[in-house]
Order: C-alpha cells, then sequence, then structure tokens
C-alpha cells in the first residue's frame, strides 16, 4: 500500500505543480507587472478614475517612463501624476510589489504600500491587494482613506 501511495504521489505532484503555475514571467518582470496589472485593483486615490471596459494602464493611456529589472515608472497622459512600482520579491503565492505615487484627490498626499499581486487565470491580469508583509524598502506611508486600500480579493 505504501509503494502504491508513493506511486500515486510521484504521478500526481508534477500534475498539481503545473496547475499552480499562474505563467507570471521569470525575465523583465517589471516589464510584465506594467502590462498584466488590473489597475482597478490598486489604491483608489492613486489610480485613474474607473471607466467602462478599462483594466490596465495601456487601456488608461499611461506611459512607461522608466523600465529597468525591478522597477518601472508610468505616466499619466496630460495630468502628469506618475506610478513608481518596484519589484519586491517573487514567489509562488504571488509577486510582492511596492507602489508609489501621488494622490489624485484634493490633498495629494504621497502614498506607498506594499501589494500582492496574483493571477487568477494565466491568460488573466494581475490583480492586487494590500499586503500583511512588510519590507524595510517599502514603509507604508499615507493613505489614511480606507476606500484607498480595498481589498479585491473580499477582505478588509
Amino acid at each position: 500500500m505504501k509503494v502504491v501511495s508513493g506511486v500515486f504521489l510521484l504521478v500526481c505532484m508534477p500534475l498539481a505543480m503545473a496547475k499552480t503555475d499562474h505563467g507570471y514571467s521569470k525575465e523583465k518582470v517589471a516589464e510584465f507587472v506594467a502590462e498584466k496589472l488590473d489597475v482597478t485593483s490598486i489604491p483608489s486615490a492613486i489610480r485613474p478614475k474607473r471607466e467602462k471596459g478599462k483594466k490596465t494602464f495601456g487601456d488608461y493611456g499611461y506611459v512607461t517612463r522608466k523600465i529597468a529589472d525591478k522597477e518601472v515608472l508610468v505616466e499619466a497622459p496630460q495630468r502628469r501624476s506618475q506610478i513608481a512600482i518596484s519589484i519586491l520579491e517573487e514567489s509562488k503565492s504571488g509577486i510582492y510589489v511596492c507602489l508609489n505615487g501621488q494622490a489624485q484627490n484634493e490633498s495629494s498626499s504621497h502614498i506607498q504600500r506594499v501589494f500582492l499581486l496574483k493571477l487568477k487565470h494565466a491568460n488573466g491580469l494581475l490583480r492586487g491587494r494590500e499586503s500583511w508583509k512588510e519590507f524595510d524598502s517599502c514603509p507604508p506611508i499615507g493613505g489614511a482613506d480606507s476606500n484607498a486600500l480595498a481589498d479585491s480579493y473580499g477582505g478588509g
């Protein structure tokens, strides 16, 4: 019985591992995030105002101003607001990023948060939620607005 169980595990493990690989890019991760990020899942204070049918920076007309292996800077058309995204850690659970931007409300305060980005489907968009995990390189700044920190996975 132990031998049968061992063989069963050896056969099923590759299938289970393949199922959990959601297609995260191994190279040019920052560029991948900039292209695949569902901006409706980032803090409302720094994202563009929601428009029907638009989900990515490209949909909203954002332009990539700086791109490096672990960092990307996108700029909104006309408004000149910028959002910096730094890759902090890549894991099987997702991609931890530091989102840094200027609030687009009347206070124009600076906001910085760690977000965990996940793909629900291999060909889908990266959805983000604020992470409980902390990184010294990305301390939380600003964003007292509770709506700005909405959890796109349904939690609080």
